[in-house]
C-alpha cells in the first residue's frame, strides 16, 4: 500500500472507526457461531464477547475435525446466566454443559453440602493429569470449596500501579526509590501543590476514594487482610482490618488527603488524560481497556509494582476472576473435559485471550511465551505481561465463599462510616481512628453474619 492511498483511507477513516469495524466483525463472528436457535452441539454458554472471540478459532476447528461432536458457544448476560446455572442446579432444569461464569456468579453454587454443588469436581482429574501443579497455586484458591476444584481459572489478575511517567519523570521523582506506600505519597507531595492559583491541587497521588470498594477492597487484600476463617464464617473484623481502613483515610481526607476518585467514563476518562490522579491501580484487562477508550495516555504512562504496606511486604494484590466449569449432569462428561483444557490450558487460546482480552494465564508454563514479554510503545516501551507474570506467584488467595461480595461490599461501608467519622471529629491519625474503625467491621460483620444464619443449605451443610 503507497503512502498516498495510505494517506486517502486516513482523511475517510479515523483510527476509531477502525476498532469499532474490528468489533463489528469479531462480535458477527461470535454470533454466527452461538446465536442460532437451530444449532445443535455441546453448549458452552459464557458471558464475555472478549473471551468468547477467544475461543472461536479453537472450538471451529474442534468442530471441523469432530462433526460428530460438535460445540455450540452461546453469550448470556450475566444476569440470566446466574439465574440458568442455578435454577439448573437447584431444580434440575436444562442447562449448558460447560459454564464460563465469574467469581459473583459461581460462588453462589457452594451455598450448600459438597454434594450439591452442580459443577462437577475436578480435583482427582487434575492430579491424575498433572494439571494441578502447572497452576499458580494462589489462583486456584477461589475455585476450590471443602478442598476440592470446581473449575479451571483462566486468570490471575495480579494488580500493579499504573502511574504518569511523563509527569513524574519531568519533576526528576526516581519510582525505583518507592518501596512502600508511605515512600509513595512522599514522593508525590511536591505534585500536590497548587500551582495553577485554583485553590486545588494541580495533582493528586492516587486514584481512590472511600467510595470505591474495589480499590479499597485491592489494598485490604495486599496488606494480607482476612476476610473469612477457616470454617468459612466471616471474620474481617480484625485489627489488621481495621489499621488498614483507618490508614486509607488519611489518604482520601483531612489537611493530607492525598487522593481523587476518577470514575470510569467520559468524565473520568478525561480528568485521566489531564493527569488529576498520577497512580491507579489496574489489573491486566484495565491496559485493554485504556488502550481503547483513552488512546491519549499512549506514551504517558508506565507500570510498577504497588508500593508495600511495610518494607519486604506484598507488591500486588488481586480482584475479580473467573472459571470455566462442566455441569456434573451433562451427557458429553469427558468431551467438555477436553475443551476445557483446550480453552483454559492451551498456548493458543492464552495468546488470542492476551491480545483480545488482555488476560495473564495462571497456568504457569504459558509465561515463558513471547507474546507475554512483548514492549508496548502505550505503556513507554515497557512490557506489561512481563510485569503482571513477576507478581504473579504473589497475588493473595481469594476466598471461595459465596459471600466474598457482600463482605467486600461491607467492608466498603465501613470505611465509608470510618470517613465521615473522621470529619466529623477531625480525627485523622491513624492510631486514633483504629478503635472506631474495628467498631464499624465488627458492626457489619455482626449483620452478614446474621444474613448467613438464614440460609438453610448452610445448616444443611453443617
Amino acid at each position: 500500500m503507497n503512502t498516498l492511498f495510505r494517506k486517502v483511507l486516513a482523511s475517510f477513516f479515523s483510527p476509531g472507526l477502525f476498532v469499532v469495524l474490528g468489533i463489528a466483525i469479531v462480535t458477527s463472528a461470535i454470533v454466527a457461531l452461538t446465536s442460532s436457535d437451530e444449532s445443535e452441539g455441546i453448549e458452552i454458554v459464557g458471558f464475555a464477547w472478549q473471551k468468547h472471540a477467544a475461543f472461536v478459532p479453537r472450538v471451529e476447528r474442534w468442530n471441523r475435525e469432530n462433526p460428530e461432536n460438535p460445540f455450540v458457544l452461546k453469550l448470556l448476560s450475566e444476569r440470566s446466566l446466574e439465574q440458568r446455572m442455578l435454577s439448573g442446579f437447584l431444580s434440575g432444569t436444562p442447562l449448558a454443559d460447560m459454564l464460563d461464569t465469574h467469581e459473583a456468579i459461581f460462588p453462589k453454587a457452594f451455598l450448600g453440602p459438597l454434594e450439591n454443588v452442580g459443577f462437577l469436581d475436578l480435583t482427582d482429574r487434575m492430579h491424575d493429569e498433572g494439571l494441578f501443579e502447572q497452576y499458580n497455586e494462589p489462583s486456584l484458591s477461589h475455585v476450590t470449596y471443602q478442598g476440592r476444584v470446581f473449575g479451571l481459572p483462566q486468570d490471575v489478575h495480579p494488580v500493579l500501579l499504573a502511574y504518569r511517567s511523563d509527569i513524574v519523570e519531568a519533576a526528576g521523582i526516581d519510582v525505583s526509590k518507592i518501596e512502600t506506600w508511605d515512600d509513595y505519597f512522599s514522593a508525590m507531595r511536591p505534585l500536590l501543590a497548587d500551582r495553577d492559583g485554583d485553590g486545588l491541587p494541580d495533582h493528586y497521588a492516587l486514584n481512590l476514594s472511600d467510595v470505591a470498594a474495589n480499590e479499597i477492597y485491592m489494598l485490604v487484600m495486599q496488606n494480607d487482610g482476612v476476610l473469612f476463617d477457616e470454617n468459612d464464617e466471616p471474620a474481617f473484623a480484625n485489627e489488621r482490618n481495621a489499621y488498614t481502613l483507618a490508614k486509607i483515610t488519611t489518604w482520601v481526607t483531612g489537611p493530607e488527603r492525598a487522593t481523587f476518585y476518577l470514575p470510569y467514563g467520559a468524565a473520568g476518562n478525561q480528568q485521566r488524560l489531564e493527569g488529576l490522579a498520577i497512580g491507579e491501580l489496574v489489573i491486566d484487562p484495565t491496559i485493554g481497556m485504556w488502550k481503547l477508550e483513552t488512546p491519549g495516555l499512549a506514551g504517558k504512562v508506565k507500570l510498577m509494582p504497588l508500593p508495600a504496606w511495610e518494607k519486604g511486604g506484598r507488591r500486588t494484590s488481586v480482584i475479580g476472576g473467573s472459571m470455566m466449569s462442566i455441569n456434573k449432569r451433562s451427557p458429553h462428561i469427558e468431551l467438555c473435559w477436553e475443551m476445557t483444557k483446550e480453552l483454559y490450558v492451551s498456548a493458543e487460546v492464552a495468546e488470542s485471550t492476551w491480545r483480545i482480552a488482555g488476560i495473564i494465564s495462571p497456568v504457569k508454563a504459558l509465561w515463558n511465551e513471547p507474546f507475554y514479554h512483548e514492549p508496548d510503545p502505550f505503556f513507554s516501551g515497557q512490557s506489561p505481561g512481563t510485569l503482571f507474570i513477576e507478581q504473579a506467584p504473589d497475588v493473595p488467595r481469594r476466598p471461595p465463599s459465596p459471600y466474598s461480595l457482600l463482605a467486600r461490599a461491607r467492608i466498603g461501608t465501613a470505611a465509608m462510616a470510618l470517613r465521615a467519622y473522621a470529619d466529623k471529629h477531625e480525627i485523622y491519625d491513624v492510631e486514633r481512628l483504629k478503635p472506631e474503625a474495628l467498631r464499624l467491621l465488627q458492626h457489619e460483620e455482626a449483620a452478614l453474619k446474621k444474613l448467613i444464619s438464614r440460609n438453610l443449605l448452610l445448616v444443611e451443610r453443617e
